[in-house]
């Protein structure tokens, strides 16, 4: 009976510890995926996931419910690293700390009142993700190249904020299907742009490729030893082969096309750079229309070799050739310019000319 008493008590003890250590589970799975702890285990539905646990998608999808009622979402070909969790009844002592490797993770934020945002850390290998209550999408391709898409709420307005860090930047988005991308964490973040797109697309064709498998190193070496003494063409029927048989080999249709077989993100993140791009000409011409000027183009004039922009009220003209003259204007007024450098004379006239002459001379 003592006996009995003393392993129900070790039991109980078991339990209790392994309640300590769940921070979560499995709460959707649909194929092939596995959780990494000190050993590779199988998937499967209400499985308990522990700090520092790595999630591992192949050809199948998962989610993960953590404590606070967050989830991330995984689709195929994912890696998910769990560095730190630590769920405490006080806010301001939870923590949540977590790693998108490859693929395509989507994390909804749970209830923020029970983890101070200042203690939930998110990463990918090229960029650093702050929150404020939001639902986003990040996808991560085989070099470390990283897409953030905010996400809207159930009623189609932004679910919040987040912040996307890099060394050499920062940028906010908090409009839906608003999105960055960074490519090295030693570059800034692109410029936001917002893309016709919806959660669908988003679910089923930000996809990472599957990783190549690698060849078999004895199949190599095999064929590398054939010899063609072992060839008998002896034994070869070649009144009976009929070469021409397989006339599929020959034809290639319309229905041979893969048009799921492209590199979906590659052409998404060209797309951005390209977008961000536009709308910084847009906006240079925008500002070029607010202000008139003649003797030079605005933006970077390679005939006149003179650089203007506007920032704020501010008109800027810049020439730096063998001596270096800059000019600050209120864009709203009118100037005749008379730029002298080592005897070439340029004459730019801002918003009619007006009766301010402004006359420059360099010389060496």
């Amino acid at each position: 009976m003592a006996a009995m008493v003393l392993f129900a008590s070790f039991k109980m003890t078991k339990v209790q510890a392994q309640a300590v250590d769940n921070i979560g589970d499995i709460s959707e799975l649909n194929g092939n995926a596995s959780v990494v702890r000190d050993k590779p285990y199988d998937a499967e539905l209400n499985f308990e996931i522990q700090s520092n646990d790595r999630a591992v998608t192949s050809d199948g999808r998962m989610a993960i419910t953590f404590l606070d009622d967050s989830t991330v979402k995984l689709t195929e070909h994912s890696k998910l690293t769990i560095d730190e969790y630590i769920f405490d009844p006080d806010p301001s002592r939870s923590k949540m700390a977590l790693t998108f490797g490859l693929g395509t993770a989507r994390f909804i934020t749970g209830n923020l009142n029970r983890i101070d945002k200042q203690n939930i850390s998110l990463k990918t290998p090229t960029a650093d993700i702050a929150i404020r209550g939001t639902d986003f999408t990040t996808t991560v391709d085989e070099l470390g190249r990283s897409l953030i898409i905010l996400l809207p709420d159930a009623l189609g307005l932004s679910s919040g904020e987040i912040e996307v860090v890099t060394a050499m930047g920062t940028v906010v988005l908090n409009k839906p299907y608003e999105a960055t991308t960074v490519s090295v964490f030693e570059s800034a973040p692109s410029k936001p742009v917002i893309l016709d797109l919806d959660l669908n697309q988003i679910d089923n064709m930000l996809i990472v490729s599957p990783p190549k498998e690698e060849s078999s190193f004895e199949s190599e070496v095999v064929a590398q030893n054939a010899s063609y003494l072992d060839f008998n063409d002896l034994d070869i029927d070649y009144l009976n082969e009929d070469f021409l048989d397989n006339e599929s080999d020959l034809e290639f249709t319309e229905l041979d096309i893969n048009y799921l077989d492209v590199n979906f993100l590659e052409d998404l993140l060209d797309i951005i750079d390209q977008l961000a791009v536009k709308e910084e000409e847009d906006q240079l011409k925008q500002e070029a229309g607010s202000v008139n000027i003649k003797g030079t183009q605005f933006g970077q004039d390679t005939n006149t070799q003179i650089t203007s922009y506007i920032t704020g009220e501010t008109l800027t003209l810049i020439r730096s050739v063998s001596n270096s003259a800059r000019i600050d204007l209120d864009k709203a007024e009118g100037y005749t310019i008379i730029l002298i450098q080592d005897g070439v004379s340029k004459v730019i006239t801002i918003n009619g000319g007006g009766s301010s002459l402004i006359k420059i001379t360099q010389s060496n």
